[in-house]
C-alpha cells in the first residue's frame, strides 16, 4: 500500500534524505518550497503526512492556518523538523513527532516507520470493503431475510435486502467473507435505511474470534489494494 507525503521545505539536502527515507516505506514525496501553495494543495489533494520544515519564511503562519483548517493535525499526521532554535515551538504545532536538522537517517527511519503505522492503523479503521455475498438477517421469533451484503467495515455493513427492516430491534446478521475461515454471526441493528432496500447495518456485539478473523480480512482486502 503505497502513501502520499507532503514535504514543506527549500533545504534541497534534507528533502533528498527525506525522499529517500520515505520511498523505501513506500510513502510517495510532493515537495512544496512556498506555505501558500502547500495549504492550497491540501485542499485540493489527499495527503496522508505532512513533514514542515520551521526553518522556512512563513512556516510558523502555516501551521496556524493548518490548525484552523479542515486539514488539521488531527486529520493529517504532523512532522516537525528545524534547527535547535525551532525545537521550543514545537508543543503549540500538535506535531506527532520533530527532529532536528541535519536529519538523523536512523530516527528518521524510526520516526516515519511509527509514522507509517499511525496512518495505516487510521486507514483500515474507516475501510470499508467492497463485495457481493448473501447475508442473512433474522429477528428473533422470525423468519430469516436474505440479502446482499456490498460493503463491510470494522463497525458495520452496507446491506442490499429489496424490503424494508426493522429498524427498533436487536438482529442477527450472518454470512461468510472469501477465504476467510468459517463464517460470521454477529448481532446487530439497523442504522438507517432508504427506499430502495439498502441499508446500512452497525455491529452491536460480535465474538472476539470473530472480530479478529474480521480485522485480519480486512487488513488483508485494504493491503491488497
Amino acid at each position: 500500500m503505497t502513501l502520499s507525503s507532503m514535504v514543506l521545505s527549500r533545504d534541497w539536502q534534507e528533502v533528498s534524505v527525506l525522499e529517500c527515507i520515505l520511498g523505501g516505506l513506500q510513502i510517495d514525496v510532493a515537495v512544496e518550497k512556498e506555505p501558500q501553495r502547500a495549504l492550497e494543495r491540501l485542499e485540493t489533494s489527499k495527503v496522508d503526512a505532512l513533514i514542515v520544515d520551521c526553518d522556512l519564511n512563513g512556516s510558523a503562519q502555516f501551521l496556524r492556518e493548518l490548525q484552523n483548517s479542515d486539514k488539521s493535525q488531527g486529520q493529517i499526521p504532523l512532522v516537525i523538523m528545524g534547527g535547535a532554535k525551532c525545537t521550543p515551538s514545537l508543543d503549540s504545532t500538535g506535531a506527532l513527532f520533530a527532529f532536528e536538522k541535519p536529519i538523523s537517517v536512523e530516527q528518521a527511519v524510526r520516526t516515519f516507520t511509527a509514522a507509517r503505522s499511525i496512518i495505516l492503523d487510521g486507514r483500515l479503521r474507516y475501510h470499508r470493503a467492497g463485495l457481493e455475498v448473501p447475508v442473512s438477517i433474522k429477528y428473533k421469533g422470525s423468519k430469516a431475510v436474505v440479502g446482499h451484503l456490498l460493503n463491510v467495515s470494522h463497525g458495520g455493513m452496507l446491506v442490499h435486502t429489496g424490503q424494508s427492516l426493522d429498524a427498533k430491534s436487536a438482529m442477527q446478521v450472518a454470512f461468510t467473507l472469501p477465504g476467510a475461515r468459517s463464517g460470521f454471526t454477529i448481532h446487530a441493528k439497523v442504522a438507517w435505511q432508504d427506499k430502495t432496500g439498502n441499508a446500512g447495518i452497525r455491529f452491536m456485539r460480535i465474538a472476539p474470534a470473530q472480530q479478529q478473523m474480521l480485522e485480519l480480512w480486512l487488513a488483508q482486502q485494504f493491503l491488497a489494494n
